[in-house]
């Protein structure tokens, strides 16, 4: 399930076709136009099909479901459209989330659950994960006095929104620091996420598929590394003994089979947690990196999530 341009998804789809395992790619952003359901629900459960521009997938059939960056269902200004929206939303949405029988990696819904921040801190503490003291306010004294007993502390978006800037080019908010006098009346307009910064050695991306762990150190000269990729170092590391339980324990809580978490390491070797993306991206890895995790996430779809030999 996802956009047509998703080179994370190609190359988890191009090791299905080398293994001679059918996959179907659908978008429920093309619902209707170019795509078709047809779903049938009595006494037996769902049954019937969906049909793309070329290929047919009977919804009985479908053993795993590769659950990436869908577009969203096409709504329009008008309260008919918006309308028409909502009934695609529940209706195909619901169906894709029903399918049975099926492995998802991971179920929309679960996605869903596990991508608000507070809730992530929350509960990577509760399963032994090291995090940064954070403070989430609208209250504009309150994150001056955070920043000044926590310096340096860090801005962090919520949720990144879609922002445009003049000539319809995107824009991003970026991870940044924050000093207690560069706050002011805008903190009381919404929430805000601040965050002591870790003194840190090198970031990790952990990418976790199923009891898999794929741990890359990465060493940027900025500091979020997101804004540097050509420009960074990655190494597969080894992931602590503690912190693989814990992010075990975590993903189980969330009813996850794939997460991408970001840690911190600091110069004394721990690990801090910032975030678990629950669809987190890894295609932008170098090919050595990047192998053995589409050979994960494939063997998570072909086997059904069930164990076998590597």
């Amino acid at each position: 399930m996802t956009r047509l341009d998703d080179a994370t998804a190609d190359l988890v789809i191009n090791e299905l076709h080398q293994r001679d395992v059918p996959v179907v790619r659908l978008d429920p952003g093309d619902f209707p136009d170019r795509l078709r359901l047809n779903a049938s629900l009595d006494g037996h459960g769902l049954t019937g099909v969906m049909l793309t521009e070329t290929r047919t997938a009977g919804l009985a059939g479908i053993r795993s479901v590769y659950w990436r960056r869908p577009t969203a269902y096409v709504t329009g200004p008008g309260q008919v459209e918006r309308w028409c929206g909502d009934q695609a939303r529940y209706g195909l949405g619901g169906v894709l989330a029903a399918l049975p029988g099926a492995h998802y990696v991971n179920h929309p819904w679960r996605n869903r659950d596990a991508e608000y921040k507070p809730v992530q801190l929350a509960i990577a503490a509760r399963c032994g994960l090291r995090i940064p003291p954070t403070l989430i306010t609208n209250d504009l004294e309150e994150a001056r006095r955070f920043a000044g007993q926590y310096s340096p502390v860090l801005y962090k978006p919520l949720w990144n929104s879609p922002y445009v800037g003049p000539g319809n080019r995107p824009l991003t908010v970026w991870v940044d620091d924050v000093a207690p006098d560069s706050l002011d009346a805008g903190v009381s307009r919404t929430a805000h996420l601040f965050q002591q910064r870790v003194d840190k050695a090198a970031d990790v991306r952990l990418t976790v598929v199923g009891q898999r762990l794929f741990a890359v150190r990465v060493d940027s000269p900025g500091l979020d590394w997101r804004r540097t990729y050509d420009h960074n170092g990655y190494t597969l590391i080894g992931t602590p003994t503690e912190v693989a339980h814990a992010v075990r324990a975590y993903l189980d809580a969330f009813g996850l089979v794939y997460g991408a978490f970001d840690f911190g390491i600091d110069h004394t070797g721990r690990w801090w947690m910032y975030e678990c993306n629950p669809n987190g991206q890894w295609a932008w890895f170098p090919g050595h990196i990047t192998a053995p995790i589409t050979d994960a996430l494939a063997d998570q779809l072909q086997h059904s999530g069930e164990p076998h030999e590597h």
